[in-house]
């Protein structure tokens, strides 16, 4: 295995790690604020140094590589558009880093890299297909075919959670109605939640609301945890879509295992329970979940940086 850096970036953190040759764990990372409302140069020249915190003497990297947000081609290297990311437009970040660094640069979508990650040393080790889905601020996905990240003909492939499951649903934070992460992403169900306690319906969330003036998933999901009534109703209805959406990939793909990572995932059985029963109920003949599983992530915040450090190697 080549030493390579691999790199992971959001519109929060940036982290940047080192692996060295024959390790599949960083031997040396950094983690910076990204400060995205500063603009993109800003923000490059920030992940660049963080590249250089982590880069050893002598040479001994070979390659570099970035999870980053989409959507992106990771054929040309170029970020299209990044929504958490203020003008970031067009940016071609691999050709940046290549004139930078004068090595070779390879790009792949956060979520894309964290699916290869978990296939590699996660929760779908070695099962392939695999799907992932990532559920947090939005909710991104990823397909694993024969060990590679599946790209479509022009890159753009993977985009789980902007795919319609409720026609004139809620507006998406992409601009269109009824996608999956205007129903059942981290803020979505915080939305939900607010909206039931405006209509007067009893919870646990009230005195949270009243409190700070708004409500996230994370505490949804902790009163859920806690068997609040709304909480657990929010999460099963998320799950509920969720496991109906899981059933149509299923039906495409016939994967050998999903993978649900994402904060809001970290709730656990509140969401895992009626998302399966939803999935069971949905396919349209028994034989698709036939050894087929869903569990949660195993790699956490490291799966990016992982994928990233797979994606390199296998370059």
């Amino acid at each position: 295995m080549l030493p390579v850096i691999a790199v992971d970036f959001g519109g929060t953190h940036l982290r940047a790690a080192f692996f060295p040759q024959g390790e599949q764990k960083p031997q040396q990372q950094v983690r910076l604020e990204t400060r995205a409302q500063e603009g993109p140069q800003a923000v490059i020249e920030r992940l660049m140094q963080a590249i250089e915190q982590v880069m050893p003497g002598g040479r001994a990297v070979q390659r570099i590589a970035v999870a980053a947000p989409g959507p992106l081609n990771p054929r040309t290297g170029i970020v299209l558009r990044a929504v958490n990311l203020p003008g970031w437009t067009d940016i071609p970040l691999k050709a940046m880093l290549e004139e930078r660094f004068q090595l070779p640069a390879m790009l792949d979508n956060d979520a894309n890299l964290a699916a290869l990650g978990e296939w590699a040393l996660g929760a779908g080790q070695g099962m392939d297909p695999l799907l992932y889905l990532t559920i947090s601020t939005g909710i991104g996905g990823g397909i694993i075919l024969d060990g590679k990240v599946f790209h479509g003909a022009h890159g753009l492939a993977g985009e789980l959670g902007h795919m319609q499951v409720q026609p004139d649903g809620p507006l998406c934070s992409c601009g269109r109605h009824g996608h999956l992460e205007a129903i059942a992403s981290g803020p979505a169900i915080a939305r939900q939640a607010v909206e039931a306690l405006q209509r007067g319906q009893a919870s646990a969330l009230a005195q949270i609301w009243q409190a700070k003036g708004a409500l996230t998933a994370a505490d949804v999901g902790q009163q859920a945890q806690r068997g609040d009534p709304l909480a657990l109703g929010l999460f099963a209805a998320a799950g509920q879509a969720i496991g109906a959406h899981l059933a149509s990939l299923v039906h495409a793909f016939n994967p050998a295992r999903i993978v649900i990572g994402g904060g809001v995932s970290n709730v656990g059985q509140p969401l895992f329970e009626p998302l399966r029963r939803k999935l069971a109920a949905e396919v349209i003949h028994p034989a698709y979940l036939q050894s087929l599983e869903v569990l949660p992530a195993a790699l956490g915040d490291d799966a990016g940086l992982v994928g990233a450090s797979v994606l390199a190697r296998q370059t």
